[in-house]
């Protein structure tokens, strides 16, 4: 049995009755005074688009338009490799998907999984796009005494809030954020919880109490507290799961609908829609075929790589 961690001392809802019991109680803090002006949240939006594209490009290929042939055929071979990789480590259990794969030739295997890893790419990539979202609004917000830039541990930001009965002077609220709450499986959240914990109480920085956040950004809900399945026991009674109806409001005064909005409507004005890349270069198709020859899988997809 895990060691209980003892509790901050935040002020926190005290009414059995009440479904929240236990809970941070946020009347108890530095209310929202200001409203950030859409133009202004639009802006943030834009450069949290902007910063999510430099850290994580939207199709697996970067490729201008003057790259040299040699070059190219460098990066199929290097990216059908890639590809291929990526097939073995994500695909289901090896004889279902040997079973799904017979007969079909490599080259329809390697279109499903290039859109798939697109795809993946695209779930990081709107992951990041929600951490800088978050951040920057709750700085624009001007709810809170101090707000950290992303990192790259455990804890996504940290923000600090005023204290409105003077127990202490402020909280330090660590984020980590996650599109939905499936990102993590079950057996990972106690892993999860205890490494953004450990990242408040280690923190030399910190002067009051501390509380960690789970933000999810895209889920409909309001708050909950991961417990042991078997015995109800949180796994810390510091650290909530505010889901998009509470922690879009929390951190920006806008509510998660007018959020999601907002963020389509500068979708709209500043990007065209994303087009799925089905016209993958023969090269790397070839490529990712050597790499199947090469393991025996041919005998599966197709007995030749033209």
């Amino acid at each position: 049995m895990p060691k209980m961690v003892k509790a901050q001392s935040y002020p926190r809802i005290e009414d059995e009755s009440d479904a929240f019991d236990g809970f941070l109680d946020e009347p108890k803090l530095q209310p929202h005074t200001y409203k950030i002006p859409e133009s202004i949240l639009q802006n943030i939006i834009l450069n949290a688009i902007i910063s999510a594209n430099l850290k994580s490009s939207r199709a697996i290929l970067n490729i201008s338009d003057n790259t040299a042939e040699e070059k190219l055929n460098a990066i199929y071979l290097k990216e059908g490799k890639a590809l291929f990789q990526y097939f073995v480590r994500y695909c289901g259990d090896p004889a279902s998907t040997a079973h799904a794969c017979l007969g079909r030739h490599y080259s329809t295997v390697a279109h499903e999984q290039f859109r798939n890893r697109t795809l993946q790419k695209e779930r990081m990539n709107s992951g990041w796009r929600y951490q800088y979202i978050a951040k920057n609004c709750a700085i624009a917000s001007k709810r809170f005494t101090s707000v950290s830039d992303v990192g790259a541990a455990e804890a996504d930001f940290n923000a600090t809030i005023r204290l409105l009965d003077g127990t202490n002077p402020e909280l330090s609220i660590y984020v980590s954020i996650k599109n939905r709450s499936n990102t993590l499986g079950g057996q990972d959240w106690p892993k999860a919880i205890r490494a953004l914990e450990d990242v408040a109480k280690n923190d030399k920085n910190r002067t009051g109490p501390y509380i960690c956040v789970f933000g999810i950004t895209m889920e409909s809900g309001l708050r909950l507290i991961r417990s042991e399945q078997k015995t109800g026991r949180p796994y810390s009674v510091n650290t909530e799961v505010w889901q998009s109806d509470f922690f879009w409001p929390f951190f920006t005064n806008y509510s998660y609908p007018a959020m999601i909005r907002i963020v389509l409507d500068t979708l709209i004005a500043f990007q065209q829609p994303d087009e799925t890349d089905t016209d993958i270069p023969t090269g790397l198709i070839d490529s990712f075929g050597n790499m199947c020859r090469m393991y025996g899988l041919l005998v599966l997809l197709c007995h030749r790589l033209d």
